[in-house]
């Protein structure tokens, strides 16, 4: 019995040491804010760290807050500026319940001050803010610090406590992404791209924040024959005057952005930039997320400024598209399908060739979705396995077989074929 009771208790002080350990490696604050996004990699972070004294006595209280208060609330603020990125912000690294608890077992590691102070590239010298807390007894002080984020996720992959990216890549592929701005009803966005400079740039700032994340971008200026807009692509109603859907479907992009710009008074003479983005579902149209970013005021650089704004609209909306692409592409690749059916059809035909279509559909998906079916369009989003239909092409061959094989009258030609877009028709032949 004796034994048995100190194995219990030898068990229960080794768990409050190792409780003890992960309580002094987090942070004691978890008051830090998101200042700016310097670069695609960085961010710059205002952190307060907090410090309290073990001692009893006021002389040796001050003498400890005079030589450790400082020093050790700044590794406090660190810690904070690490835990808000991590936790804390509107979209933190670790977003999932699942990515959580598959980080417990590394809060040591990841709160480390000296792994720490390898992913801080700038700490500012002088304070924000020091203030003496709990009767004299603490110190709170408040800095601010430049932070790359680019590293501690690696480190996040590295433990597979997220998904790698290069994974993900490899087994899923890598969404094609295009950025256009927000435009007028019957307003081609395009037009705006090429007559104004101001626009070109902010388009450009979002494009390199996208490559340098090591994204897919698709340039719509720069694809040949976007001005020859086909008849096919207006299948969805309400969505005809949507010239930035219109293009992201004859493009073939998986996800398409959208942004516009204000400026507004900051005082002192001072005006500052406000970019509202957007990112949109292209094969629905679905928003996937939207986020407004802000510049500092300034008293013209208005370049500067967009940038500086767009920066950080960019990578808010981002951490969501990030989100249901690994969410999505869980069912498998998506694409959307429709299918004309000419109107010198008997009525009998007609239902035997959706009954034929809605077959082959089912043979090669591993889900589907029936947006519209009336007696001339079937409208379907389809997921299929990417490692046997990586690509359109598969999928129209495949339905052509499965439409045959299950007694469909006529023949499925494509009208218009992208990387997410199959548009065809039955002819009679």
């Amino acid at each position: 019995m004796k034994k048995r009771t100190t194995v219990l208790l030898l068990l229960f002080v080794l768990c409050s040491i190792a409780a003890h350990t992960i309580a002094r490696d987090l942070p004691v604050s978890r008051q830090a804010s998101l200042v700016e996004r310097t670069s695609p990699a960085e961010v710059m972070i205002e952190a307060t760290g907090i410090y309290r004294s073990s001692e009893t006595r006021s002389r040796r209280i001050e003498r400890d807050l005079n030589d450790n208060g400082v020093p050790m609330a700044t590794i406090d603020a660190k810690k904070a500026a690490v835990w808000f990125l991590l936790f804390g912000s509107t979209d933190p690294m670790l977003s999932t319940t699942d990515a959580r608890n598959r980080f417990r077992p590394y809060e040591s590691h990841f709160f480390d001050i000296d792994r720490i102070e390898e992913w801080i590239s700038w700490e500012q010298t002088g304070l924000i803010a020091r203030v003496r807390t709990d009767d004299g007894t603490g110190l709170q002080i408040t800095k601010r610090f430049r932070i790359n984020t680019e590293m501690i996720n690696n480190e996040l992959e590295r433990f597979r406590i997220i998904e790698a990216r290069s994974e993900l890549t490899e087994a899923i592929g890598r969404p094609f992404i295009m950025v256009l701005p927000q435009a007028a009803a019957n307003q081609n966005p395009v037009d705006l791209l090429r007559n104004d400079p101001h626009i070109r740039h902010a388009a450009a700032v979002v494009e390199s924040f996208l490559t340098a994340r090591l994204y897919d971008v698709v340039v719509p200026e720069q694809v040949s024959g976007l001005d020859q807009m086909v008849s096919a692509l207006n299948l969805v109603e309400g969505q005809q005057e949507d010239y930035a859907y219109q293009i992201a479907q004859q493009i073939g992009s998986d996800i398409y952005i959208t942004f516009s710009g204000t400026e507004e008074d900051a005082g002192f003479g001072t005006t500052r930039t406000a970019m509202l983005v957007r990112a949109f579902e292209t094969t629905t149209g679905r928003l996937l997320g939207a986020e407004t970013g802000y510049s500092q005021g300034r008293r013209g650089e208005r370049s500067v400024s967009t940038e500086e704004a767009m920066n950080d609209a960019i990578d808010k909306v981002l951490s969501r598209i990030n989100n249901y692409w690994v969410d999505d592409m869980s069912r498998g690749v998506q694409y959307k399908v429709v299918l004309n059916i000419p109107d010198f059809f008997s009525r009998d035909d007609v239902e035997d060739i959706q009954f034929a279509f809605m077959d082959a559909v089912d043979a090669i998906t591993q889900s589907s979705r029936e947006n519209i079916a009336t007696s001339q369009t079937l409208d379907y989003l389809i997921w299929c396995d990417p490692a046997e239909f990586g690509n359109s092409r598969n999928v129209y061959r495949s339905l052509v077989r499965e439409f045959n094989r299950h007694g469909g009258i006529g023949r499925i030609r494509s009208v218009t074929i992208n990387r997410k877009l199959l548009v065809l028709e039955v002819d009679g032949g």
